[in-house]
């Protein structure tokens, strides 16, 4: 089975050399409180886009990141380049002072069977050519923390873009989708993260789960919900392993810097 590798290089302030990964990534802004670390996000991004009340985000928190500098010259230096959803968020100030600067503004409040980050995800999928699809790694700021139906919406979107990769992040962990079609690979940058982690099924249990490189690592071990599942455990290296019957959520914890 082919091996698929992962590692947040992305939280790093500048990634080594030798392990610049061959990814393209596109950071998506959603309307919670954004990461400390969201600047090392949008620089490391090709595209930014904000989903809809996300913009308000950017407007007022990313100047609160760079408190020496002149409040206006930040938002103009880390403008998005498309801002995208129901529009029932987003200030009109905002709107307008983005649009006047060139960002594209898509409004779809017409469409209220998908969820804003739905949409941009969406967006970036179908502007993304298909042999580019493989390297393709979508960053979601602010996707955890807030109402739980919120939180269970940005994860739901993890399967419905299953083919996508895709990493849910707060200022406190991040969240993505193993999928059973691969076995994994994934390598700790410990500067930045752990060593809290977790493996979770989440849709259907898992028959067999292994791994190496944890704590309590998992030997052929079933999970399901209101049976096992591997909640804080332990990174102990610099490389976790991950096969599975099912696809599961990896989570790891982010040290505050």
């Amino acid at each position: 089975m082919e091996v698929m590798t992962h590692s947040s290089t992305f939280l790093l302030p500048q990634i080594p050399a030798d392990q610049r990964p061959s990814l393209t990534y596109a950071l998506i802004v959603l309307n919670q409180r954004i990461p400390r670390f969201t600047l090392l996000l949008w620089k490391h991004a090709q595209v930014r886009l904000c989903a809809d009340g996300g913009a308000n985000r950017v407007y007022d928190e990313i100047p609160q990141l760079l408190p020496d500098e002149d409040a206006d010259e930040v938002r103009k230096r880390y403008m998005p380049d498309v801002i995208k959803g129901d529009m029932d968020s987003v200030r009109t100030e905002v709107l307008d002072f983005y649009a006047g600067l060139g960002t594209r503004i898509v409004d779809e409040s017409h469409d209220q069977d998908t969820t804003d980050l739905h949409k941009c995800v969406a967006f970036i999928r179908d502007c993304t050519p298909d042999l580019e699809k493989a390297n393709l790694c979508i960053l979601v700021a602010g996707a955890l923390g807030g109402r739980f139906d919120h939180e269970a919406g940005n994860i739901n979107i993890l399967y419905r873009f299953s083919t996508l990769r895709i990493i849910l992040i707060s200022d406190d962990c991040l969240i993505q989708l193993l999928l059973r079609t691969h076995h994994h690979e994934i390598c700790i940058q410990s500067s930045v993260e752990g060593p809290h982690c977790g493996l979770i099924p989440i849709g259907i249990p898992s028959g067999s789960t292994s791994t190496t490189g944890l704590q309590w690592d998992l030997h052929n071990t079933e999970m399901s919900f209101g049976g096992l599942i591997s909640t804080s455990n332990i990174v102990k290296g610099e490389k976790v392993t991950v096969r599975s019957d099912s696809d599961l959520l990896w989570t790891i914890s982010i040290k505050k810097s």
